[in-house]
């Protein structure tokens, strides 16, 4: 199932980036950066020539949590059980070689760095695909720990990812792939994410931004859903 009720959109478009609207996402809405195939699935393409937002290097057609009136959603980790599960294809990446398949970030707000807690990221490497979670201690840390979950994910083989903030702020990211390759980590937060408002993303966010415009990113979605209770 994709639940589509509390995401919007944002697609690299020309000049800059567009934001399609929750309401308008539910209504139909497809283009060349989102298709919507008969198996009920979504395809997400992101070309290494797409604009950028502000604050990134990279262009994305990446979903941003919302409420279901298209406010955006921020949760603070110690509000509710919040869950993100999703089962996806990756069938293309740029010459560099990895895409960005959902994320934990930090709204932009005074006193926040605005930084992701975590990136889960598809990288083709050598060959082989592998499923890595770029894991953020504190907020600010300019750097992070690249932690690999799961080898042997080829390009056009599904798999899925579950990722989990508790109350507490127990952190859980698990990956299997349809193959049998899997991987987890569990971790308590550091104290400093407890005071950051935080959303889901999920979608294709390359990590490219060279090479001719049929180059890029594409990544299908089977399933998609978040929840907080």
């Amino acid at each position: 199932m994709l639940d589509l009720t509390t995401w919007n959109l944002s697609i690299p478009t020309d000049p800059s980036p567009t934001t399609i609207s929750t309401a308008r996402l539910n209504n139909g809405y497809q283009s060349q950066y989102l298709r919507r195939n008969a198996d009920g699935s979504l395809t997400f393409w992101v070309p290494v020539t797409g604009s950028t937002t502000a604050d990134a290097s990279y262009p994305r057609s990446e979903l941003r949590e919302t409420q279901s009136d298209g406010s955006l959603s921020n949760w603070l980790h110690a509000s509710a059980d919040s869950y993100l599960s999703a089962v996806l294809r990756v069938d293309q990446v740029p010459s560099k070689n990895k895409v960005v398949i959902g994320q934990i970030h930090s709204k932009d707000e005074p006193g926040s760095h605005n930084d992701p807690l975590l990136k889960l990221q598809y990288h083709y490497r050598r060959g082989v695909g592998r499923l890595e979670l770029l894991l953020r201690e504190k907020p600010g840390d300019s750097q992070v720990q690249n932690i690999l979950l799961a080898d042997n994910v080829q390009l056009g083989e599904r798999f899925g990812y579950d990722l989990r903030v508790t109350p507490s702020g127990r952190l859980g990211v698990s990956v299997v792939s349809k193959d049998g390759d899997q991987g987890s980590l569990y971790r308590q937060l550091d104290p400093a994410w407890s005071t950051q408002q935080l959303y889901f993303k999920a979608g294709a966010y390359i990590q490219d931004n060279e090479g001719p415009s049929d180059e890029g990113g594409r990544v299908t979605f089977f399933h998609l859903n978040s929840l907080h209770r």
